[in-house]
């Protein structure tokens, strides 16, 4: 489905990164706030909710991979708890927090924000939810994404899903949503599929090497496609609500 990452070197060049290093200088002002100093009152709620025990799944793959529409199966069917990062960034934006216009820009152009600002971001969310099944959709999408959540948080993910389904299928499905988003357009999309190969196969090959991936062909019908996610959770333990009582 993907190929190497070697074979997108160039997107990695000396002249690219050199937009990249400038890009991240435009985050100094909002990183502060989130520093990965954590106060006392933060380490507290941290170890409290690390004692809830709480089941993570992260869920992978890219830009109409179809992991959205699944994510929202997997709620219906099991009661998770679901957290899109995309969605908390997003929703940021539209509050016009003071500096989130450095956010947008970033997002049009199809590029990764500080890891601290969306493990910060999630963490709120997880930490003031009476659920404690959390389905994080589209996190982590870099080493440096999985290694800020592991540290602030504390905890690893108890299961890792990945949707792989081709590039061609992809670019497809994400042109003929239109959900009005800023960052569905052609352009945008393909430097969306070049950033994910690029930095979220090492996380891939992490988490197999951990054991905790599973790797779901998502070429089907929602509901065939579904039918490969159901015994993954059945498997740990979760009860459909639909028998639930």
């Amino acid at each position: 489905m993907w190929r190497r990452v070697t074979s997108l070197s160039p997107v990695i060049s000396t002249s690219k990164s050199t937009s990249f290093d400038q890009a991240a200088s435009g985050f100094k002002i909002w990183r502060s706030s989130f520093s990965t100093e954590t106060p006392t009152m933060v380490k507290d709620a941290t170890t409290s909710f690390k004692e809830r025990n709480p089941f993570i799944t992260f869920v992978l793959g890219g830009p109409g991979s179809g992991k959205g529409t699944q994510c929202q199966k997997i709620v219906e069917t099991f009661g998770f708890k679901h957290l899109s990062a995309g969605e908390l960034l997003r929703r940021e934006i539209e509050s016009n927090s003071e500096n989130w216009s450095q956010m947008l820009n970033t997002i049009k152009e199809g590029r990764i924000v500080p890891s601290e600002v969306t493990v910060r971001l999630i963490q709120q969310e997880m930490e003031s939810s009476d659920n404690n099944k959390f389905l994080i959709d589209g996190f982590p999408r870099t080493e440096e994404n999985r290694i800020a959540f592991e540290q602030l948080i504390g905890l690893e993910p108890n299961v890792v899903l990945f949707f792989d389904c081709s590039e061609e299928e992809m670019v497809k499905r994400v042109l003929n949503r239109n959900q009005g988003r800023v960052d569905d357009n052609i352009d945008t999309v393909k430097k969306r599929l070049k950033v994910f190969e690029i930095l979220n196969l090492p996380v891939i090959d992490y988490y197999s090497k951990r054991g905790k991936l599973r790797k779901i062909d998502a070429v089907g019908t929602e509901d065939e496609i579904f039918e490969k996610v159901r015994p993954i959770f059945s498997a740990c333990g979760m009860m459909s609500h639909y028998f639930a009582f």
